[in-house]
């Protein structure tokens, strides 16, 4: 079969999955449906209805593009059997029930942006940096019932730097994750696709998951981590959704600051942790265990991004009695 005549069903809601489904598109592959999430209301009054960016690329490019509000539902499911595909693809969707993964005879592939079996989960990205990985990676399996447990047909890793933080690297991953799904579809094709199961990878580390990210997840400890492990939480969470923090002033109020960017001054110190030393102009660091965190780029609450430079020219430092453990 040539890949032209492959009907192929997609699967993936948010900018990660643009990528893939226009690498497909432009790969001259026959896309016969594009799922996505409903449209979102947005704005301040939620009257705003807001599609997905897969949906936004698939209705600019002609696409048949179907938004169940729940994957069961029986009249999504004789729609989707209608489309008579060959092959489905998963590119960050949701789960799926088994009548809709099991339905095409090829059956159906995920997208997943770790090595599997690492990192299973909703987000991967963010915890192979938070955990100070200096390598990760893109898998495509084959869905099973589990979540992220299916037989992995293909792999790519690549390095983390210890200056990336979760932006840089999900947009490599991003567009390495294209390339995979167009070339796991022509092994597929060509049938040279053996699949791994997932217990047979050899791992030296134990495994890691990779939880939702909820904003007291964000919450930096600084108490309880090293330098280290501080800079590698705030650079595994920036620009998004972004760790955070409050600031106790000496008028007993707290601020609630976002932290952006830092740098690591390794040091012995007899300052108390969260205690904050700055020179009011240039400098702004935390005392932290092994060291200090000198913060580059932050986001008072109800205030917009900004240099620290910047952000002491409107601010007193001496006003601030710490950071809140």
């Amino acid at each position: 079969m040539k890949k032209e005549e492959l009907r192929i069903v997609y699967m993936g809601t948010p900018e990660f999955a643009v990528e893939s489904l226009k690498s497909l598109v432009e790969g001259g592959y026959n896309v016969v449906g594009v799922i996505t999430m409903p449209d979102k209301p947005v704005g301040r009054h939620q009257d705003t209805l807001q599609a997905s960016p897969v949906k936004q690329y698939a209705v600019e490019h002609g696409l048949r593009v179907l938004q169940p509000v729940k994957l069961k539902d029986e009249a999504f499911v004789e729609e989707l059997r209608a489309l008579k595909a060959d092959l489905q693809i998963v590119v960050a969707f949701r789960m799926l029930p088994e009548v809709v993964w099991n339905m095409p005879r090829l059956g159906t592939f995920n997208l997943h942006a770790s090595l599997l079996p690492q990192y299973r989960g909703a987000a991967p990205i963010n915890w192979a940096v938070i955990n100070g990985d200096t390598e990760t990676g893109i898998t495509t399996f084959f869905l099973k019932h589990e979540i992220d447990t299916g037989e992995i047909i293909q792999q790519v890793k690549i390095p983390i730097a210890d200056t990336d933080n979760v932006g840089i690297v999900h947009d490599k991953l991003m567009t390495l994750g294209a390339q995979l799904v167009t070339e796991t579809v022509d092994h597929i094709l060509d049938g040279s696709v053996h699949p791994i199961p997932q217990e047979n990878v050899i791992t030296d580390e134990p495994l890691r998951p990779a939880p939702k990210i909820f904003k007291e997840t964000c919450r930096i400890d600084w108490a309880g981590k090293n330098l280290k492990q501080i800079y590698d939480f705030i650079r595994g969470l920036s620009p998004y959704p972004a760790a955070w923090t409050e600031m106790e002033m000496k008028d007993g109020k707290r601020l609630t600051m976002k932290i952006y960017t830092t740098e690591k001054e390794p040091a012995s110190h007899q300052f108390a942790t969260g205690e904050i030393i700055s020179d009011g102009k240039n400098y702004m660091k935390v005392a932290v265990k092994n060291g200090f965190l000198n913060l580059k780029e932050v986001q008072l609450s109800g205030k917009k991004r900004m240099k620290i430079e910047d952000f002491l020219r409107g601010f007193r430092t001496d006003n601030v009695k710490g950071m809140i453990e």
